[in-house]
Parts: structure tokens; C-alpha cells; sequence
């Protein structure tokens, strides 16, 4: 397994080979570096996790290095060494932004733990950016109904899982946010959580986003790159989207959950890792390998366990309670602190569909935190910043123009959906709440692309 980059900066050869053998023993990739020159060439073309770093060097001072890529904004986690250190250059090195100073000879055990220790400082600050960017997201799974209730018990056993997870679910039902709750309680959880939007990257660049790239690998590619399968060994990567991969990478992607190592683009050496992946998509996957859109050895590989989200108009009774958990945050945001929802206001946010489900409502309330002038939101104040938001204000059966037909099975789709949302996805359970057969509800599911429990249905 591929730990870490490090170059490793000094002018005693024999130090250089020492540090190399061992550190390559320990899985890390290793650069070496004479000089100030060499490493100031090899940081222009490359990133790294850690430097090691000499202070007297035959071209120049470390720390006068240490200085110039902290005034050029390169945050690579640096340790100093030096066979002659004083209190006075440890300071220093300390002001400018060093990790920790070794003194010389150096201790083989004692630079691995500092290494493991910059690697974890590494991680968690990547996980500090992550979420300081999600500022105003909401950090939890919200909601007291019976289908909340076992999302969050599935989430937790998947999470002590290592096995591969699909998440499936409407747009904004929060799917980024299970993934988190999954990587935050797993053995994994001290480790980062990547991330990938696989519809919002290019088709050409998507294989560079994954598995990096080397220096001139392609126009443009003018330094190293990891990808963000080197930058989740150890911890977990997210695949948002994942049914819009291009054929051609859904390919190499199994390669690689099945092999469990990369190789960047542009380069001839392959890395192991170590990374569970969850994936998520609002798309059935199912109809896509019918159609040969997606894999479906892929889709086998990924659905290890399966979650279903279910839409907001699945759990209507969580509403209230959501509504005032975002409307907390907003107030906080936006100095609104004597904001309240009236009783009205309630009354229309659980009549009103939420095409946009989870997300819709979180825009919803900041939207009149912001907007709203009176602290006290009414239900008029609801159904007109409803539509200020584009959103329809009923769940109206009828559609100009749409036969009859089309209507019926729309309206039947809808119907058994919210049923098995509300009953977990068990197959059994909704088909006496509906007064159906179960053989009869099994085959009405099939026909319109739905599926139940996986246990359930082959108790059948």
C-alpha cells in the first residue's frame, strides 16, 4: 500500500540511501535530493505529502528553502534535519512552519512516527477544508420516522462493514450526507474521506481525477498529480453519480476495485491501495445495464449493500423537525436569532410535495431567513417563498397533453413507492398495508422498475 510521497533533501549519500531503503520498506514513495537546486526542481514538477529536509546543504540553507515555499504558498508538511542543531535554527524552523527539527544521527523509529504523524496532521486537515466548504449543510441524519429510524440502522451496519456500498435516492434526499455518516463510523473514520462528482468532470479527465497523472502524461500535465484514489488509501472514496461514468472508465475502475491498485496516467509503475468506495446515483442502474449504459459487473461490484433513500414526501412526518433544524442554522448565519415558524407555517411545509426534497426545504428556510421581514414565518410567507423558488406548489395528478394511461401508471409508481419507502423496503409489510397479495405487489413492482428487500422478496 502507497503510504506517502516524501523527498528526502541532503548532501550525505550514504544518508540518502539509508532513508530511502527504509522508508521504501514502509511503503512510501521516496525522492531523493542532493541540493537546494534539485529539490527546488523537483518541488516545481511534483507534489509531495512530506519533505526531509537538511538545514546546511553545499547551495544554500534548508531553511532559507523552508521560507521561500511557505512565501510561495506551498504547504507541504516539512521536517528538518540538521547534525548540528541548535535552539536558535529549531525556533526558527518552528516560525517558518515546520512540523518537528531531528537532530542527526537520526533514529529510524522516531522519523517514521513523525511521518505517520504528518500524514494523519495531513488527513485531518484535508477533512477540516472539507468541512468548513460544507458550511451550512446539514451534519446529520434528521428525523424520527419509522423509515429515518432504519436508514440510520442500515448505515451503521454498513459502516462497520468494509464492503462496497450503493447508495440510491431522488436528487437532494442527501446521499453525500450517508456517505459521510458512513466513512465517520467506520474503523476508517480517522482517515479521509474523498470525494468525486463523476457528472461533473469532463470524460477526459475523469481517469486523471481518479488515478493521477504523471508529468507531461498530457498537454497540460506539467507536474505529478495524485489522484483521488491515492489520496483516499486508507480511508474512503465517494462516488457521486456514479451511473453517468463513461463506459470506457466504469472499465478500469473495476479493474481496480478488483485488484486493489492504481496506476497514474502516463506511468508504468502500479500502487496498492486500500480505499472502500461508496457510490451513489438517482438513476436505476438496473434499467441502465439493460440498455448496456452501465455495467453490470460494475453495478455487481458496487451493490454490495444497497441503501435506498426515501424521498421527503415519503416522511412527511419529519418535516417540523427538520424545518426547525435548518432554520436554527440559518438564523445563526444570517443574525436572525428571534425567527420562529408559526403553526401555519407548518401546516403548509407538510402539505407542500418537495420535488427537491431535503435540499429544496434547507434552500427553502434560508431563503426566509434572508428574505422574509417579520420574525414570525406564516404559511402565506411559506407558499410565496415556495414560489419565488420555482417550485410547484401542488402534487397535481393531472398534465395537459399526457394520456390517461401514462397518468394511471405515474400515479400507481408513486403510490407503491411511498409505500415501501414508509414500510423499509419490505415487500411483505406493504402489501398487507395496501391490501394486496404479495405475489400480486411482487410482479406490479417489476413492471414498474421497483424493487423491495432483497431477503424479503426471496422468502416470497
Amino acid at each position: 500500500m502507497l503510504r506517502g510521497h516524501v523527498l528526502v533533501v541532503d548532501d550525505e549519500t550514504s544518508i540518502l540511501n539509508t532513508l530511502k531503503k527504509a522508508l521504501s520498506l514502509e511503503g512510501y514513495q521516496v525522492d531523493l535530493a542532493g541540493g537546494i537546486a534539485v529539490a527546488e526542481e523537483r518541488l516545481g514538477k511534483q507534489s509531495y505529502d512530506v519533505v526531509l529536509l537538511d538545514v546546511a546543504l553545499p547551495d544554500g540553507d534548508g531553511l532559507d528553502l523552508l521560507a521561500r515555499l511557505r512565501g510561495a504558498g506551498n504547504e507541504t508538511a516539512v521536517l528538518m534535519m540538521s547534525g548540528h542543531a541548535t535552539i536558535d535554527a529549531a525556533v526558527r524552523a518552528t516560525k517558518l512552519g515546520a512540523l518537528d527539527f531531528l537532530e542527526k544521527p537520526l533514529s529510524t523509529d522516531r522519523l517514521l512516527v513523525m511521518l505517520e504523524n504528518a500524514l494523519r496532521l495531513l488527513h485531518a486537515e484535508a477533512e477540516a477544508r472539507e468541512l468548513h466548504a460544507e458550511a451550512g449543510h446539514f451534519d446529520e441524519l434528521v428525523g424520527d420516522s419509522r423509515v429515518m429510524r432504519d436508514l440510520r440502522e442500515r448505515v451503521l451496519r454498513a459502516a462497520r462493514s468494509s464492503a462496497s456500498v450503493l447508495i440510491h435516492g431522488e436528487r437532494g434526499t442527501g446521499k453525500e450526507l450517508v456517505a459521510r455518516a458512513i466513512h465517520r463510523a467506520s474503523p476508517r473514520a480517522k482517515a479521509i474521506l474523498e470525494r468525486l462528482n463523476c457528472a461533473a468532470v469532463p470524460a477526459e479527465l475523469i481517469e486523471s481525477e481518479l488515478f493521477g497523472h504523471e508529468a507531461g502524461a498530457f498537454t497540460g500535465a506539467t507536474k505529478q498529480r495524485r489522484g483521488k484514489f491515492e489520496r483516499a488509501s486508507g480511508g474512503t472514496l465517494f462516488l457521486d453519480e456514479v451511473g453517468d461514468m463513461p463506459l470506457a472508465m466504469q472499465a478500469k475502475l473495476l479493474r481496480v476495485l478488483q485488484e486493489q491498485e492504481i496506476e497514474r496516467v502516463g506511468g508504468s509503475s502500479t500502487f496498492k491501495i486500500d480505499v472502500r468506495v461508496v457510490a451513489a446515483t438517482n438513476k436505476d442502474l438496473t434499467e441502465a445495464c439493460a440498455k448496456g449504459a452501465f455495467r453490470a459487473d460494475l453495478y455487481d461490484r458496487l451493490n454490495v449493500v444497497p441503501l435506498e433513500l426515501p424521498p421527503l414526501r415519503a416522511r412527511r412526518e419529519d418535516i417540523p423537525r427538520l424545518a426547525e433544524h435548518f432554520l436554527l442554522s440559518a438564523r445563526k448565519a444570517n443574525a436572525r436569532p428571534g425567527m420562529k415558524l408559526t403553526p401555519s407555517a407548518i401546516s403548509a411545509l407538510t402539505r407542500h410535495p418537495f420535488p427537491g426534497n431535503v435540499r429544496e426545504l434547507r434552500n427553502l428556510m434560508e431563503r426566509l431567513v434572508i428574505l422574509n421581514p417579520d420574525d414570525a414565518v406564516t404559511g402565506e410567507d411559506i407558499e410565496r417563498s415556495v414560489g419565488m423558488g420555482g417550485a410547484p406548489q401542488s402534487a397535481g395528478l393531472y398534465q395537459p397533453g399526457v394520456p390517461f394511461r401514462v397518468l394511471s401508471e405515474q400515479a400507481e409508481r408513486t403510490i407503491v413507492e411511498e409505500a415501501l419507502a414508509h414500510h423499509g423496503g419490505q415487500m411483505a409489510a406493504t402489501a398487507r398495508a395496501l391490501g394486496l397479495e404479495r405475489s400480486h405487489l411482487y410482479k406490479k413492482a417489476r413492471a414498474l422498475g421497483l424493487r423491495g428487500d432483497k431477503e424479503d422478496e426471496n422468502d416470497a
